[in-house]
């Protein structure tokens, strides 16, 4: 009976151990979010493929118009018919540099 408990437990603590993985690269730093992909899986749909518009703005050349500051802001809260919160936290943010470059 003992026996079979800690083979329980023991293969409970393996099994649990597997599948609690975290966002942590090989070398215990976090891993960096891609922006474009972000951009790429999050906002191609209404904006386009190229991000030159589709059923909402092209975004393109958005760095041109707005700063980083103001794109977080876009995505986080929304704007005319883009709603708010489509892409969270550090996603967001990553989103938001991206989209800061292309002029």
């Amino acid at each position: 009976m003992k026996k079979s408990f800690l083979t329980l437990v023991f293969g409970s603590a393996i099994f649990l151990a597997a599948c609690g993985g975290d966002d942590t690269a090989t070398n215990g730093e976090t891993a960096e979010i891609d922006g474009k992909n972000v951009v790429q899986q999050s906002c191609a749909t209404c904006h386009g493929g190229q991000l030159q518009g589709g059923s909402a703005p092209a975004l393109n050349q958005l760095g041109a118009k707005y700063s980083e500051e103001e794109i977080l802001d876009i995505i986080l809260n929304g704007k005319d018919r883009m709603p708010p919160g489509i892409v969270k936290g550090e996603k967001a943010e990553a989103a938001a540099e991206y989209l800061s470059t292309l002029k």
